[in-house]
């Protein structure tokens, strides 16, 4: 059962247990069954019971961010960030009040914001230049917002792709986790990352700065292991 304000998700492997799950909720609550679902919080369902796979998508909510920030009719292209890429204080932050000014025509950080939820929700593929994007709400320049029309680019190809799980009869959870040794050019902390699979799927994922910075690869690697060790239980 997932729960969101007034809305109600149920899923189970039994068809019994199912209704009978929905006899006891309208026993209690005053509800209405809308048959199975196919779009929730922005996410669209689709499935094939024939090929017994299903899949998650946020095609409509690409589409209306894209336009909202007028980049519904831009090129796309191949990575939302590539080998070499990097963003730093002292390359790109504005450097001076003319710079500033020009920067708060920019919707910057609402720019950020819709493009957390697309990672959050669907797409782990952007979770990480998204996060190193989200350091510089405070003070960013053109040169970050022109990394943020590069992401926008990339999802304007893969707004169709999606995440696809398909059907086994044994579930098996398996993780990854890797980061980079003092990557950050600003303070040489590093990034964390880990992915959780299942049904051959994506189902859990997270990139973070971390707080510390770390005095060995081997330090790093133990801290990336135990958080991702944490999300897995």
């Amino acid at each position: 059962l997932v729960l969101y304000v007034d809305d109600i998700l149920l899923a189970s492997s039994s068809v019994e247990l199912l209704t009978k799950a929905k006899f006891m909720l309208n026993s209690h609550f005053d509800m209405k069954d809308l048959g199975d679902a196919s779009v929730v919080i922005g996410i669209q369902i689709f499935r094939d019971r024939l090929h017994g796979m299903l899949g998650l998508s946020q095609r409509g909510y690409i589409d209306k961010i894209l336009k909202r920030f007028n980049m519904h009719s831009c090129s796309p292209c191949a990575a939302p960030v590539q080998k070499g890429d990097k963003l730093s204080k002292s390359q790109y932050c504005p450097q001076n009040d003319n710079d500033r000014v020009e920067m708060e025509k920019v919707p910057y950080a609402s720019a950020v914001g819709s493009l957390m939820y697309a990672k959050v929700c669907t797409c782990p593929d952007i979770a990480f230049v998204v996060n190193a994007l989200g350091r510089y709400l405070s003070d960013p320049s053109l040169g970050h917002w022109k990394a943020v029309k590069k992401v926008f680019r990339y999802l304007q190809g893969t707004k169709d792709h999606m995440l696809t799980y398909k059907k086994f009869d044994q579930l098996q959870v398996i993780g990854y986790s890797n980061f980079d040794f003092a990557s950050c050019p600003n303070d040489r902390k590093y990034t964390s990352s880990f992915v959780f699979m299942m049904a051959r799927g994506a189902i859990s994922w997270k990139s973070v700065k971390q707080t510390l910075t770390a005095t060995s690869t081997m330090e790093a690697e133990y801290v990336t292991c135990y958080e991702a060790t944490c999300q897995a239980v």
